[in-house]
């Protein structure tokens, strides 16, 4: 064989020049999807930056006005939440409840019809409005999730838009929107990258590229660059000696994790028991029963002298910081709050709402253990009941330590959350954030037999069978029907 026969020389520095421009690092459509990834984020960090500061004011401006007189709660409250009800019956349906079910729904199942309408900028921007509402009425529902939902809306939108609609393409856009955006919610990078890991992939087997990661730096240096660097609850020194001082984890993660299972298997919809009942009150009746779940959220908050409104993010700053001004039953109280909110089905998350909770029952179980700081045992329980209601121990553990700028507990809030994981799942087997999505799913697929179904129908009808009507019996021999002989 001739020279000119064989092919380039693997050496030549044509050879080496196409390699090199083949390799990832220069490879053109990887360095459009870096671009789209990092612009997005950059979106989704103003965004969530923008949605927090939104919430903080909405929030201002109910609280002021039932501090004048908290008797307008009793019309403003229940309004909210029907007017809510019956905007999110149409086209907003997606906008409902916490919004993270929503994004790992999406992520799940491949179809671009389903994604659309979970995750359009429609929903994202309706989902924000929304919320906005919800806390500008007193809702006991936090940002954070909304802000997830947000995040994976705006990515997946982005990436459609410039040409990453295939499903396993679009599936990354989700996932680096729903991290990014937790991570500027809360201003905690690293606990976005591990809420990808544990709660939206659900393994750890979706790998975590560098763009992914970026994805989440880059959203967080936006909630950084704005805000400042801040810890969401400030920065706390409190420590737990080993020693008697540890019955506080066990008192906590079993307690906590009890009480967020028990939550997570209330809002859970079934067709069966107490929550089959509450199910069927709300299906006849939408906007009546969140007006009545409104009018519930403002009686119990006539029980405490601070109220159950909101994210509940001040009464937990208070209980951690060892001077709350609240009745001791804030806890139990925030508890059925966050439930009424939720079962009437408007926007808002449970991730803020979730730590005010852990907080009040951490300063009830404080009373029992003499000795510990109470300020350790409201952190303590503020992770473990997260914890028992998302079952995700690391995403807890990572946000109680990032949102307290605290590294000294880090052994104690981990072995609580692993606890009260372990606590949650005698009530709750799944879950909440994978029951919820699946429902969606579930519903999904319902509708495609429904259509299904529908399109065989018309199919029989168009060549002019009757569906209804049976099928004859087969001819028996002694019909006038010709039959073949056995020799044939």
């Amino acid at each position: 064989m001739s020279s000119d026969d064989e092919g380039p020389d693997p050496a030549s520095p044509q050879a080496r020049l196409r390699r090199l421009s083949e390799s990832e690092l220069f490879s053109l459509p990887q360095w459009r999807r870096r671009i789209l990834f990092w612009s997005g984020a950059v979106l989704v960090g103003l965004a969530a930056v923008g949605f927090a500061q939104a919430a903080d004011w909405a929030y201002r401006v109910f609280h002021g006005v039932i501090t004048r007189n908290a008797y307008w709660a009793f019309l403003i409250t229940p309004l909210t939440f029907a007017v809510l009800a019956w905007l999110t019956q149409g086209a907003l349906k997606a906008t409902r409840g916490s919004g993270i079910p929503q994004a790992i729904a999406a992520l799940k199942v491949e179809d671009e019809g389903f994604r659309q309408g979970l995750l359009s900028l429609r929903v994202a921007i309706g989902k924000m409005a929304l919320t906005l509402v919800a806390l500008l009425g007193g809702a006991s529902v936090g940002r954070e999730g909304p802000t997830v939902h947000v995040g994976a809306g705006l990515l997946y939108s982005l990436g459609r838009r410039f040409g990453f609609a295939e499903p396993a393409a679009a599936g990354r856009f989700i996932l680096a929107g729903a991290a990014a955006g937790l991570a500027a919610a809360f201003n905690t990078p690293l606990a976005g990258i591990v809420f990808a890991i544990e709660e939206m992939s659900g393994s750890f087997e979706h790998r975590l590229s560098g763009i992914l990661l970026t994805a989440v730096f880059i959203a967080g240096m936006v909630s950084l660059g704005i805000l400042g660097n801040y810890a969401y609850f400030g920065q706390f020194d409190i420590g737990l000696p080993l020693g008697k001082a540890w019955w506080a984890v066990l008192a906590t993660g079993l307690v906590c994790g009890l009480a967020g299972g028990l939550f997570a298997r209330l809002i859970v919809p079934s067709d069966h028991g107490f929550r089959g009942f509450i199910g069927r009150l709300r299906a006849r009746q939408p906007v009546v029963f969140a007006a009545a779940c409104g009018l519930a959220l403002v009686l119990l908050s006539q029980l405490t002298r601070t109220g159950l409104y909101g994210t509940g993010y001040a009464q937990a700053r208070e209980i951690i910081e060892g001077h709350a001004d609240t009745v001791s039953a804030f806890g139990v109280l925030k508890f059925l709050g966050n439930i009424a909110s939720y079962w009437a089905g408007i926007p808002g998350g449970i991730f803020s709402p979730a730590l005010a909770v852990g907080a009040g029952l951490g300063n009830n179980l404080s009373t029992i253990l003499p000795g510990v700081d109470p300020s350790a045992v409201a952190l303590l329980a503020m992770a473990g009941y997260l914890s028992g209601v998302t079952q995700a121990p690391l995403t807890a553990t990572v946000i109680s330590m990032e949102l307290t700028a605290n590294q000294q507990m880090v052994l104690p809030i981990m072995a609580t959350c692993l606890l009260a994981r372990a606590a949650s799942s005698i009530l709750s087997r799944k879950p909440v954030y994978r029951a919820l999505a699946d429902k969606l799913i579930e519903g999904y697929e319902l509708e495609l037999a429904r259509r299904a179904a529908e399109e065989q129908d018309d199919e029989l009808a168009s060549a002019g069978e009757d569906p209804a009507t049976p099928i004859p019996p087969a001819a028996r021999p002694d019909d006038h029907t010709t039959s073949p002989s056995p020799g044939h």
